[in-house]
């Protein structure tokens, strides 16, 4: 089983995350992890402590000469904004986050909440996103996340090949598929920030490359799209998951929701083993498994909850009405939103091929790999 798990706090010393079950093998290059660090602190909208942090990852653990091991590897983004011993509690909790809940659950202060929950937490997710990707990488398999919503404004992505679409992304402020459309919606970021408000958005996470039969139909707790939902789920202020149509799908009747099959001889050789859609309704998941098409997810983010212009709260200790407190913040992270989603969905796809073709090395996953697709063919 590939899995990971994180540790740190927002103005603690450091980051980490430890990735468990990464097959040995794997060229480990953290160019491509610390382009993924970059971007997640980029977007037009973000605040001050961007500034102060420039994120790379450090690979502690399970490396030699540039390879993985296939033991743990812990991965780090070091905090050059540490003062967590300095800083002081919040008295009023703020709407939105974890400060009331956090505190009353641990009988505790806020401060020691909110900084486990913070977003920060979400540069080492990036960082085994980003691992995921190199190994997902050796099989053709691509995934490019990018903004569809920002503000209530539909951003419709243009059409290209992934690696045209990744040279729009990246050449854009807001991390859009639509460069026309950039200039409106910055506009619409700073007129927000100067109103002391904030913005949410959607985000749409695209992975290509895919086989068929990633995931599972036998087991609740092991469909690729339950995986998925709560990996997306899990990311801060997410509040909602789509595959394919989504919710789409409740308005229509079944004959414009399932994607009729067809069989192309010419695409047998592909990873779809020639099994063709004209359309992609199920987003490329259909049973718990992926079934050859391109995987389509997309991610609702809230606006965030810390407000320049504070909405109401309470004072913990006196219980009397007050402003909830401030701490720095973003106008619209909507953008970085993007590469979180992206990389948690990188990860998931990663932990479903080692599943299907074991973890031990990379060269006996390629072999097994191969030989799936040769029996499928032959079936």
């Amino acid at each position: 089983m590939l899995r990971y798990q994180t540790a740190g706090e927002s103005h603690g010393q450091t980051l980490i995350a430890l990735v468990d079950g990464f097959p040995a093998g794997v060229p480990l290059d953290t160019a491509p992890i610390d382009a993924d660090l970059k971007r997640r602190q980029g977007g037009y909208g973000r605040g001050g402590r961007q500034r102060i942090e420039t994120d790379r990852v450090r690979v502690r653990t399970g490396i030699w000469q540039g390879v993985s091991l296939g033991s743990p590897i812990a991965l780090e983004v070091v905090n050059k904004d540490y003062k967590l011993e300095r800083l002081e509690d919040l008295p009023r909790p703020r709407p939105g986050h974890a400060d009331l809940t956090g505190s009353i659950k641990h009988l505790g202060g806020i401060r020691p909440i909110l900084e486990r929950s913070s977003a920060r937490e979400t540069a080492v997710r990036v960082a085994a996103g980003g691992l995921a990707k190199l190994l997902l990488k050796e099989f053709g398999i691509e995934a490019l996340g990018y903004v569809v919503e920002l503000g209530g404004e539909r951003i419709d992505p243009v059409e290209g090949t992934v690696e045209e679409l990744r040279a729009i992304r990246d050449s854009s402020e807001i991390y859009a598929l639509n460069p026309d459309r950039d200039d409106d919606i910055k506009e619409l970021i700073k007129k927000t920030g100067k109103a002391g408000d904030t913005l949410g958005g959607v985000v749409e996470v695209r992975v290509t490359g895919l086989p068929i039969g990633l995931g599972t139909h036998a087991q609740w707790d092991r469909k690729l799209d339950g995986r998925l939902a709560q990996a997306v789920m899990a990311v801060q202020a997410i509040k909602g998951v789509e595959i394919g149509l989504g919710f789409e799908a409740a308005r229509r009747p079944g004959s414009q929701v399932h994607d009729p099959i067809h069989y192309d001889a010419a695409q047998k050789d592909s990873p779809n083993l020639g099994y063709t859609r004209p359309s992609n309704n199920a987003g490329g998941l259909e049973g718990g498994m992926t079934n050859g098409q391109p995987l389509v997810v997309r991610a609702a983010k809230k606006p965030i909850s810390t407000l320049a212009k504070p909405l109401a709260s309470v004072n913990l200790q006196t219980k009397e009405a007050a402003e909830a407190s401030y701490e720095r913040s973003d106008v619209c992270a909507v953008p970085a939103a993007s590469v979180i989603v992206e990389a948690v969905v990188a990860f998931e796809i990663a932990a479903a091929l080692v599943d299907k073709f074991g973890s031990d090395s990379l060269t006996e996953m390629k072999a097994r790999y191969e030989l799936f697709l040769q029996m499928a063919r032959e079936r």
